[in-house]
């Protein structure tokens, strides 16, 4: 009686069957991106100019076709015709410079007084019972009502303008810069202290650095604010600087002279941002930030 065997299985059907498994395995997967990640992107310059061009194109367009009446709108080509006569004849630039002196000499003011309240506010529990009490009523006050107050006590000269600039930046310097001081997270500080840190030193190495950031955005919102304020100060008998050439063409009811002079402001106040926000970047490596998708 034999037996028969059933055959062995083939050893090289094994290993073919392996071998295709690893083939197919080795076989290099290309991702497939996401079609936006795959379109060209727009240079971020080009796209944050679009809006601008567009309007000024709006505007040009409306003038053109005399929806807008030169007597109640002056077309671009007519206000940058204005403009470079008044740089050709040195109008411009003089009122520049001085505006900038006054909006200089209140931010300096400002910043002292502002950071200095803040310090005394923030760091002591007895500063804070007296200083931010006063402060907090004082900033209700719209400082434009006080123009009247300050021309009997300063005079028409150039100390009301300056003080109206001064007290304009004062209160969100001195509002962020306590707020920065008081948002100190309480664990650094524990840290400070198990370091062996003194008061002296938990202040100048924990509490001023977490400060910083807060301190950066007062000045930003300040730096906005001088602008605004220097409007009003130079519409009150001024001689000179950007109001006053505001003033001297809504007499003689020039919309183009006093469009060149809200651009004027417009482009300074912009300036003057770009160089707070480069100081945040230098200041402020240290500080992760999230810069949008």
């Amino acid at each position: 009686m034999s037996i028969s065997h059933a055959p062995p299985s083939s050893p090289k059907k094994d290993i073919s069957s392996k071998s295709g498994f690893e083939s197919s395995a080795s076989v290099d997967v290309v991702p497939l991106l996401p079609a936006s990640s795959r379109r060209t992107r727009v240079p971020r310059w080009l796209r944050r100019t679009t809006g601008p061009v567009l309007l000024l194109a709006l505007w040009q367009l409306l003038s053109s076709t005399g929806v807008l009446t030169a007597d109640v709108l002056a077309s671009p080509g007519r206000i940058a015709q204005v403009a470079g006569d008044l740089i050709a004849d040195g109008s411009l630039p003089s009122a520049m410079g001085t505006s900038l002196q006054r909006v200089a000499a209140g931010l300096a003011l400002g910043t002292v007084v502002g950071t200095g309240l803040a310090l005394v506010s923030g760091l002591f529990r007895i500063g804070e019972d007296l200083v931010d009490a006063p402060v907090q009523m004082l900033r209700t006050v719209p400082f434009v009502g006080l123009i009247p107050l300050f021309i009997i006590w300063f005079g028409i000269g150039e100390a009301p303008k300056v003080a109206i600039i001064t007290l304009g930046v004062t209160f969100p310097l001195y509002l962020n810069v306590y707020a920065g001081i008081r948002g100190v997270d309480a664990q650094l500080i524990e840290a400070g202290e198990s370091l062996g840190l003194s008061r002296r030193g938990l202040v100048r190495h924990v509490v001023l650095p977490g400060a910083l950031p807060g301190a950066l955005t007062g000045l930003r919102y300040s730096l906005g604010i001088a602008w605004l304020a220097l409007v009003f100060a130079e519409q009150v008998n001024a001689d000179s600087g950007i109001g006053f050439l505001m003033v001297q063409a809504r007499d003689f009811l020039r919309t183009d002279v006093i469009v060149v002079c809200l651009i004027v402001y417009a482009f300074l106040g912009l300036f003057a941002d770009f160089i707070v926000r480069s100081l945040e970047r230098l200041l402020l490596q240290w500080r992760p930030t999230f810069t949008g998708r």
